[in-house]
């Protein structure tokens, strides 16, 4: 792809002092500890706000309580024979097939996933493995919708001076993969993309690095 397709492409991310400021205030409010583990939950796995409100506990925790899963698989079936889904014919479980897609986490998201259930145990939240893993202030699932309202407030709070979307930090994440690891395969694999094409909107790291590189050549 040239530089010019992928300039046009360029994806919206937060900048690394974004990021640790939403960290920061998320991490120093008692108020604010769930949406913390929830921006580090996306920024370390480019995991979609659907996808992080319908994670139950079973689905990063391990045997015990006291260590996370190093991979958060998303259970999803397809039907066989490329049925439509509102077809009227009953589904059998035998006319499925198992998509199911995976996911790694980091090493620093781990560790606050693991306080963040006991955090959990201690408000008296339910941590059996199929109780939601965040819930609302209503003590129900949270709601996609209730963690972009939240993204919005907490932006406000570390003083972003441009506002981004939850879907932004997927994008950073993937970005932030891109270019230090310079593998768009690697990426495509954690951004789980059908067509590497889609990867390669990330690529544009390397512009900025290649920027970067020649601004310092001695001329």
């Amino acid at each position: 792809m040239s530089y010019a397709r992928r300039a046009a492409r360029a994806v919206q991310v937060l900048a690394p002092e974004e990021q640790a400021k939403l960290l920061d205030v998320t991490g120093q409010h008692v108020s604010g500890f769930r949406d913390h583990v929830i921006y580090s939950v996306a920024l370390g796995t480019a995991l979609r706000e659907s996808e992080i409100a319908w994670l139950n506990v079973g689905d990063v925790i391990a045997g015990g309580l006291s260590e996370a899963r190093a991979e958060i698989t998303l259970k999803r079936f397809a039907q066989k024979g490329g049925k439509k889904a509102g077809s009227k014919s009953p589904v059998r479980k035998r006319d499925l097939v198992d998509i199911s897609q995976t996911v790694w986490v980091p090493r620093n998201t781990r560790r606050k996933l693991v306080k963040f259930i006991a955090w959990k145990k201690r408000q008296g939240e339910d941590v059996g493995r199929e109780a939601p893993l965040f819930l609302s202030n209503e003590g129900t699932r949270i709601a996609p919708r209730t963690m972009r309202r939240n993204f919005v407030v907490w932006q406000e709070r570390a003083g972003f001076q441009r506002r981004y979307t939850f879907h932004h930090l997927r994008h950073t994440c993937l970005s932030r993969l891109y270019g230090s690891t310079k593998d768009l395969m690697l990426v495509r694999a954690q951004a789980r993309h059908k067509h590497v094409t889609t990867t390669e909107i990330y690529a544009h790291v390397a512009d900025q690095d290649v920027r970067r590189a020649v601004e310092e050549l001695p001329t």
